[in-house]
């Protein structure tokens, strides 16, 4: 798939044509790895330049940078025994029928 570039009537910022909402949820889908350094240079620099044209992965990668840090800065819950073990189940149930 070939991307088109324009810009937006009177300014320079770009408007991405180039691709559907498929290829911004591949984006999304790899954003924490992206944020986490955990990608191939490769796939980085797909990332970087959708983000560079797609105004609404920005705003999401934003959001989720800004979610990263909240959770850095807040301690971390105690659980009891037995919520530690409901959401170990939950989250084994989730993983496997993903």
């Amino acid at each position: 798939m070939v991307s088109r570039v324009r810009t937006q009537p009177g300014s320079r910022k770009p408007v991405h044509t180039g691709h559907g909402k498929g290829h911004c949820l591949k984006i999304l889908e790899r954003l924490s790895a992206y944020l986490d350094d955990e990608l191939s240079n490769d796939v980085c620099q797909e990332i970087r330049s959708h983000l560079g044209h797609c105004p609404n992965c920005e705003v999401f990668l934003d959001s989720l940078r800004q979610t990263v840090r909240l959770c850095q800065n807040r301690p971390a819950p105690t659980l009891s025994p037995q919520t530690r073990s409901t959401l170990r189940r939950q989250i084994l149930k989730a993983a496997a029928s993903a």
